[in-house]
């Protein structure tokens, strides 16, 4: 079971409401609310839109994330045009709500998928660790957990940052990005396009930018960072 549980006790606790009460709001029955409440049985995204709507919440206020055995809130960016324009915000925003649980990983996967992002997530250390993220239809997302402050300032250790392969990548955007002709180098880089020209920029700013030739040095983008959650 994914390990992202719901805070139906708390809620509940601060409204001074009891199960039954939750269950005329909801329409779900007093059983199965006791068991998304007790962490016994697994929830969906209409449980998830219900419940939200009975709390006056949003959904991403009834999730809760685990981090290194402890349970800790997520909190996410809210400056999400950071790494979305305004054309793909005003699409998701008409979206239905689309909930997925994307692995976190502690490095960038070479071919990202379903199966090699949970390779990933398992061999670099973080096993059953996931983040919940809505609006994008992309079933190859992972999440990256930033391991040291080289991103400084606009990235911190800590960070996780949610990478989409599905999402189309625009001159400015920040991607994950594969570059070297002999020792290929994976990392997270801001890019820019210009006519024959790819050019790659730390993140900060604080080196010298990469210039790469189409058709003569290697490149291959894969994925956009689309979001950005930070440890409490």
């Amino acid at each position: 079971m994914v390990s992202t549980r719901l805070k139906v006790k708390e809620f509940l606790r601060e409204r001074r409401w009891t199960t039954k009460v939750l269950a005329e709001k909801t329409g779900m029955s007093e059983s199965y609310l006791t068991h998304i409440k007790n962490g016994t049985r697994r929830w969906n995204e209409d449980a998830l839109k219900k419940l939200a709507e009975a709390f006056e919440v949003s959904p991403t206020d009834l999730l809760e994330q685990s981090f290194g055995g402890k349970s800790r809130p997520v909190t996410q960016s809210l400056n999400l045009s950071e790494f979305i324009n305004n054309d793909e915000l005003a699409q998701n925003q008409s979206l239905d709500l689309k909930l997925k649980i994307v692995p976190i990983v502690g490095q960038i996967p070479s071919q990202p998928s379903e199966v090699n992002n949970q390779a990933t997530q398992i061999a670099t250390g973080f096993k059953n660790q996931f983040v919940p993220v809505f609006g994008i239809n992309d079933n190859n997302m992972f999440c990256l957990s930033v391991d040291d402050n080289l991103m400084t300032p606009i990235f911190e250790k800590g960070d996780l940052l949610v990478v989409s392969p599905d999402t189309w990548t625009n001159s400015g955007d920040i991607v994950a990005v594969e570059y070297g002709n002999e020792t290929p180098i994976k990392a997270i880089m801001q890019i820019n396009f210009m006519d024959n020209i790819v050019v790659l920029e730390t993140v900060n700013h604080k080196k010298a930018p990469l210039a790469l030739t189409r058709g003569k040095d290697q490149f291959r983008i894969i994925g956009k960072v689309i979001f950005r959650f930070q440890k409490l």
